[in-house]
């Protein structure tokens, strides 16, 4: 009877006719140590978020007809996503597979880069009631992908798809007034 796991001189495992490259220098340190410090960061932040601003200094209303309705459901919707997200971030400096390019890219990113994130976030402060919820949004989130290496044009059809779904979901779901249009 053939053997079924073997492991030869170069360090590989052999399994029947296939051969698995043993790394031993994988499990030693996180792939992305950047990524876990800021994951988890931003984890200690959401939870200071989540059980303590948002309980103690949001007031909700005695009388509620809709959970929705109270002004705490957002913020908890929010701070939730963002305890998650920042665990998937940590998760990922640990366990993802190390990018080169990735990395210098972020260490090489030009000032102008953080700049035109600045200017989307004037922007859509700024214009938010003067051009509307809509038209401030697209304008923002256009500025935020032209400052990121977004290159295809179905990325860049987001920017208008997005703040239109957000502003459909705030006025007819969550009975939110949004200034629509500048006119």
């Amino acid at each position: 009877m053939p053997r079924l796991l073997s492991l030869d001189q170069s360090g590989r495992f052999e399994v029947g006719a296939m051969k698995v490259e043993r790394d031993e220098k994988a499990a030693v340190r996180p792939a992305n140590m950047g990524s876990v410090v800021i994951g988890v960061v931003i984890f200690v932040c959401s939870l200071f978020f989540v059980f303590y601003l948002v309980p103690n200094y949001i007031q909700e209303p005695p009388f509620l007809q809709n959970p929705m309705m109270s002004p705490r459901f957002l913020p908890g919707i929010v701070g939730w996503l963002t305890v998650i997200f920042s665990l998937l971030l940590a998760f990922d400096g640990v366990f993802g597979k190390p990018s080169i390019e990735q990395s210098s890219q972020e260490e090489n990113a030009p000032l102008l880069r953080w700049g035109a994130m600045v200017v989307a976030l004037a922007i859509y402060l700024l214009c938010f009631e003067a051009l509307g919820a809509i038209i401030a949004g697209i304008l923002a989130t256009l500025i935020l992908f032209i400052a990121h290496p977004i290159r295809t044009w179905w990325q860049y059809s987001l920017a208008f798809v997005l703040p239109i779904l957000v502003a459909v979901i705030f006025i007819n779901v969550m009975n939110v007034p949004l200034p629509l249009l500048f006119f």
